[in-house]
């Protein structure tokens, strides 16, 4: 069963539209998909998903993703529901969506601000309801279509390991950056606490050296000065 449905631009990653979202409010964390749904397009805009299509296994379910033309339709699962079933369905979303104007979808900035969407996505999901009408067995069936033999697999838990993995990769190396900087805040913080009592210790003994030579050859004038009174006097008597 098609529980939850969005449509997103792959550029910025900017989630456009999404259906009504058919999922067990006491069973399912509908926050939860919402929210891994958002990080796997953010994912593909960084270009750490490259596949055209894929899908993701998570617990009992599945988002499947196909990119078409800058845009990405994508839609969660049960981990039984056919996959080839699901890219039909988002094929018929992409189908729809391309007959909007790129200027008007491009000119969208806040999340999920193309609400006329929504509708088209709960009227198409309504045809892959049920995988037993003659339709969907058909499509199920047809061996000339192969949509379902170039999907990439893989688990939500590896996209979230090397998410983290990079972002531990980028903080060590800022981090090495800031400490290899020879201007770097700790480096003239560990300076300062190192030098500042010797450069003081040092000022102080230059003033104390400066006030001695000073208090000497005020000293040495007044000998010279008594010296001179004594020998005039002695001159006169």
């Amino acid at each position: 069963m098609v529980k939850l449905t969005m449509v997103g631009r792959v550029r910025d990653g900017v989630p456009l539209a999404q259906g009504i979202r058919y999922v067990n409010e006491e069973n399912d964390d509908v926050l939860g998909y919402k929210q891994q749904a958002e990080f796997i397009l953010k994912e593909i805009s960084r270009g750490a998903l490259s596949s055209p299509k894929m899908a993701i296994q998570m617990h009992h379910h599945s988002f499947i993703y196909l990119i078409e033309n800058g845009v990405c339709y994508m839609t969660l699962c049960d981990s039984l529901y056919p996959r080839k079933l699901a890219i039909h369905y988002l094929q018929d979303l992409q189908r729809e969506f391309s007959k909007f104007d790129d200027a008007l979808l491009n000119s969208l900035v806040k999340p999920y601000s193309f609400p006329k969407f929504d509708n088209i996505i709960s009227n198409i999901r309504k045809r892959y309801i049920d995988t037993r009408t003659q339709v969907n067995l058909y499509k199920l069936n047809d061996s000339r279509s192969q949509t379902d033999l170039d999907i990439v697999t893989c688990s939500i838990s590896e996209i979230f390991e090397r998410r983290r993995k990079i972002t531990d990769m980028v903080e060590r190396s800022i981090c090495n950056a800031n400490s290899s900087s020879i201007w770097s805040f700790s480096f003239v913080k560990e300076i300062g606490l190192k030098w500042t009592p010797v450069v003081v210790t040092f000022g102080v003994v230059l003033v104390l050296l400066w006030a001695s030579f000073l208090l000497f050859d005020i000293s040495l004038s007044h000998h010279n000065q008594f010296v001179i009174l004594y020998n005039n006097r002695k001159l006169f008597h």
